[in-house]
């Protein structure tokens, strides 16, 4: 049976599950494993605050053991790795987060990086996992572009205002690599990175390298 891994966007939004197949598209290889993209269902519509973080824990553990005899891997599509450690106990399979992956990616690309969040309530949340995985020195700065997850679907707005972000990451806090803080930013993760001209990690793209490596190696 050929190899697969499932990419789980835990949001209920599936035009943030469409961006996240395309950006996974370039790992879709002749000989090498499927990358499939489901959305979960029982997700909120955006993952916004803790409470919804928390809310998608065991429906997504469900997913993951039901999907665990047809697949190899599992990438948790969401910026706060929601259900990680818990997903983890549901197999044996790897299972990686894209916050983990895409902060864990940026390291070898920059000395510090910053974080591009969608709101401001975001900016805690990603202070409390960069301290939680002592990466505090390496940790430029966190500001938000002020949309929801839905508005994040309205192109000129959303990338006008990630440009002035990520700009301001990078001049004003001396950030050399920044990493993009919701998946539901993929679709943009190419023009950002032209515009302000230092490199730009799209961290479901970074977990899903991962996950091919781990596939491939069986490791």
């Amino acid at each position: 049976m050929s190899k697969r891994i499932l990419v789980v966007n835990p949001n209920s939004n599936r035009n943030v599950t469409a961006g996240i197949d395309a950006a996974v598209e370039p790992f879709r290889m002749a000989g090498g494993p499927a990358v499939e993209c489901e959305t979960l269902a029982e997700g909120p519509p955006g993952i916004e605050t803790q409470a919804h973080v928390e809310s998608v824990v065991l429906p997504l553990s469900r997913l993951v053991a039901k999907r665990d005899n047809d697949c190899d891997a599992f990438v948790v599509a969401c910026f706060s790795d929601p259900g990680l450690y818990a997903a983890r106990e549901a197999t044996k399979k790897p299972v990686l987060g894209i916050a983990e992956c895409g902060l864990l990616t940026a390291l070898t690309l920059g000395e510090r990086f910053g974080i591009v969040a969608i709101l401001p309530r975001s900016i805690p949340r990603h202070q409390r996992y960069v301290g939680a995985r002592g990466l505090e020195a390496r940790f430029a700065g966190d500001r938000a572009i002020g949309l929801t997850v839905a508005e994040l679907s309205d192109d000129a707005r959303t990338l006008a205002r990630m440009i002035e972000v990520g700009k301001e990451l990078k001049e004003r806090d001396g950030a050399d690599v920044i990493v993009m803080g919701c998946a539901g930013m993929a679709r943009y993760r190419d023009r950002l990175q032209d515009a302000v001209g230092i490199p730009v990690v799209e961290p479901t793209q970074a977990a899903v390298g991962m996950a091919l490596a781990r596939v491939q190696l069986g490791w």
